[in-house]
């Protein structure tokens, strides 16, 4: 079966999945990291592409980005990829593929995803074992929206700015956000989506999205169509 062209919707927000080549690590030290932050930052500037939060693992990382124009997300990653596949073989002395293939993405409803989303992210660390809190993991944008330091790479979205009048407002209930998590069934909506490319919703934003895109949006119901009664008969129909 040919697999699924990617959905991408200039306008709204899409998160991204990148995964090192059997599992394998994609950054070695935190020069890697520095360095993939700075090819993020310089081609989503170029492609126009807002980033709202991403989180750097050992051999994977997210990021939750709306681009503004078509086409710009694609051209996006897709120079984030190459430019960092040269960097890290001049760096380590190897060569061949770093990536387990193309990257993997999808379309969430900003208003009843986008902050789950953006936790989602910040939790991916605590959900590894890899740190006991979000705001333990240097690589990724949780600080930002924490007061913590000021990240270049990132562009809030215009949901984040609900959530309080002053920045110490905002801050505090998005560390709240944090704090409480998600349920069960939206971290497996989340993490279903990303990686089966199915855009992320209500019905309605389904359906009102299906207008904008000619590729299919979410997941066939399993069985075959059910069949009239006259071709059960085996009669022709008018």
């Amino acid at each position: 079966m040919a697999r699924l062209p990617r959905l991408t919707v200039s306008g709204f927000p899409h998160h991204v999945i990148m995964r090192g080549n059997n599992r394998q690590p994609i950054f070695l030290g935190n020069l890697d990291r520095e360095r993939m932050l700075a090819l993020m930052e310089q081609h989503s500037l170029a492609q126009g592409v807002h980033v709202h939060a991403y989180v750097l693992m050992d051999n994977h990382f997210h990021l939750l980005l709306t681009p503004q124009k078509e086409g710009a997300l694609p051209t996006m990653m897709q120079a984030i990829g190459r430019s960092y596949v040269r960097l890290f073989n001049q760096t380590h002395g190897r060569s061949g593929t770093l990536w387990e293939g193309r990257y993997r993405s999808t379309l969430v409803q900003s208003e009843r995803y986008l902050l789950a989303c953006m936790v989602y992210i910040d939790l991916n660390p605590v959900r590894a074992g890899m740190v006991e809190q979000a705001a333990d993991h240097p690589w990724s944008s949780h600080a930002h929206y924490r007061g913590l330091r000021v990240d270049r790479l990132i562009m809030p979205h215009p949901l984040f700015w609900t959530l309080g009048n002053t920045p110490f407002e905002r801050e505090a209930a998005y560390a709240e956000l944090v704090r409480a998590g998600l349920s069960a069934h939206q971290q497996s909506a989340l993490t279903d989506s990303a990686l089966s490319g199915w855009a992320l919703g209500e019905a309605d934003f389904i359906a009102t999205l299906q207008e904008k895109s000619t590729r299919r949006l979410q997941k066939s119901k399993p069985g075959r169509p059910r069949l009239s009664p006259k071709k059960l008969e085996g009669e022709p129909e008018p």
